[in-house]
């Protein structure tokens, strides 16, 4: 009997992030931060991710941020790698 692959993928979730998640990266060439969807975690340790344009890309964890809510209600984006795998958003 083969074992289907759970929903939740440990790779993101060690890394605080969640299938389907708005982040943004920053652009190889441009240096601009571009939006993208989370989809996977790669297999050399990088973010599966969809962009804008609807490609599919392989960001490092350095280059990407995600969006916590500030103390006052305010959109922040924060490095994922400052984010300390997602255990303390939210409460700065």
């Amino acid at each position: 009997m083969s074992r289907r692959p759970s929903p939740i993928d440990d790779g993101l979730a060690a890394l605080g992030l969640e299938i389907g998640q708005l982040v943004r990266f920053r652009g190889h060439t441009d240096k601009r931060f571009h939006d993208g969807v989370v989809l996977r975690r790669e297999r050399d340790g990088s973010v599966g991710l969809r962009d804008e344009r609807g490609r599919a890309r392989a960001i490092p964890v350095d280059d990407i941020e995600i969006r916590v809510l500030g103390p006052r209600g305010g959109e922040q984006w924060i490095a994922l790698c400052d984010a300390g795998g997602g255990l303390q958003l939210g409460l700065f």
